[in-house]
């Protein structure tokens, strides 16, 4: 039979999905080319916004209508499981037993009977995972880490993925181990919240340390680490390890320290910019992204507009923008003063072009300067490619796939880069 797996959401769910396509084919299951031609229908769901839980449950509507085996599993099943009850799905989970999808569509198919399973609590141990290969993909992801134990006033995840908790420290380096052993060169480690990794001892640091001493590992990435979590061990590993990238997702959430405050953030804008400085300090031509809540309850215009000074001071590389968005049973679901739909979509429009002007400058001080670009996709007559800085780097003509080569950047155009091959290095 054929399966087809959409992928909604975050990085952890894209290798979760990459963890049941793999243990699928090791079931002599086959991976159909798209949703019509498959028989069985993944639908892997994210909720970090009404808006994603609304495609969620899109996305699992068309497959019933298409008459697919509907499994369904994710952030979004989690928090409205009574929704996705009511459409009358195959097999129904939460985010936990995604390890076991495999087994039980097979039970499913053997019995035609439908699976449910919820756990309703937050205390839950790790589910280990492990994939050795990620066929779509040039870089691979390592889950080291789930769930979250900040409860920021906006956020559902929480409540949804359950208390911290982390892979085995020395699973960990084995799973990288065998990506590397099947050619990845860039490793992403990644969780939701992958700073607050710690195991037998080893935190974040520990780990990067150790995976850094594996021969044909090219680059490290973290897929996004809070602010408070740029110890002092950890930029001094930063400001070492020559394999870590020169990019950094560094969540800001909001430009003033009344939002900041209000969100249940662990810092203010002055903790925040020192490092920063320091994080530049150590990383030459370092990007630093970040992502930027608009229309939280209180934000006023003059609280925004404070917001948009505050990322330009910082000159940010990219900003991810998202309208605040009601997530019921969370704090800020319940604060007063609620900003207008219609002004959250106002801000999100001015600070989006914020963004890209930042882009913009930073993209152009590479012009004429060499850089290392990991070559990830390749058609006929160009390559696209991805420097250590997170920068996307077009060459016009056909390259190796992962291989990396040595460029040197002509023109800027958009969001990306235009270079001309100098030199393959690897």
């Amino acid at each position: 039979m054929k399966f087809y797996i959409i992928t909604l959401g975050c990085k952890v769910n894209t290798y979760e999905s990459e963890v049941i396509k793999e243990k699928l084919l090791n079931r002599h299951f086959s991976l159909a080319i798209n949703e019509e031609e498959s028989d069985i229908v993944i639908i892997n769901t994210c909720s970090v916004t009404n808006m994603a839980d609304n495609k969620s449950k899109k996305m699992v509507r068309r497959a019933k209508r298409m008459n697919k085996i509907v499994v369904v599993c994710g952030c979004s099943s989690e928090n409205i499981e009574k929704d996705y009850k009511e459409i009358g799905i195959d097999v129904l989970i939460g985010n936990n037993e995604k390890s076991k999808i495999d087994v039980l569509i097979e039970n499913y198919l053997e019995t035609k009977r439908s699976y449910e399973k919820f756990y309703h609590t937050r205390e839950l141990a790790f589910e280990d995972m492990e994939v050795s290969k990620f066929t779509s993909l040039t870089r691979a992801f390592v889950k080291i880490q789930d769930g979250c134990n900040n409860f920021c006033s906006y956020c559902i995840i929480p409540y949804v993925r359950g208390n911290v908790r982390n892979k085995d420290f020395f699973k960990a380096i084995k799973e990288v181990e065998t990506l590397v052993y099947n050619g990845h060169k860039e490793i992403v480690l990644t969780g939701i919240h992958t700073g607050s990794y710690y195991d037998h001892g080893k935190d974040l640091a520990d780990l990067i340390h150790e995976i850094s001493k594996i021969k044909d590992l090219k680059r490290i990435r973290i897929s996004s680490i809070e602010v408070t979590e740029l110890s002092d061990k950890m930029l001094l590993e930063i400001e070492e390890n020559e394999k870590i990238v020169n990019h950094f997702h560094v969540p800001l959430q909001a430009g003033s320290d009344e939002i900041l405050k209000s969100m249940n953030r662990k810092y203010d804008l002055s903790y925040f910019e020192e490092k920063l400085r320091h994080l530049r300090q150590i990383k030459k031509d370092v990007s630093i992204t970040t992502d930027v809540i608009v229309g939280f309850p209180g934000e006023t215009e003059a609280l925004f507009l404070k917001t948009i000074e505050t990322v330009k001071k910082f000159a940010f590389s990219k900003i991810h923008v998202f309208p605040y968005s009601i997530r019921t049973g969370t704090l800020a679901s319940r604060m007063p003063n609620q900003v207008l739909d219609s002004e959250k979509h106002k801000r999100s429009q001015l600070l989006n072009q914020v963004s890209l002007e930042l882009e913009q400058q930073f993209l152009e001080t590479f012009l004429n300067q060499e850089l290392e670009v990991l070559i990830e996709q390749v058609f006929e007559h160009y390559s696209l490619g991805t420097t250590s800085n997170y920068i996307k780097v077009r060459l016009n003509k056909k390259m190796n796939k992962n291989e990396f080569v040595k460029v040197k950047i002509i023109s800027c155009q958009e969001a990306y880069l235009i270079g001309e091959e100098l030199i393959y290095i690897s």
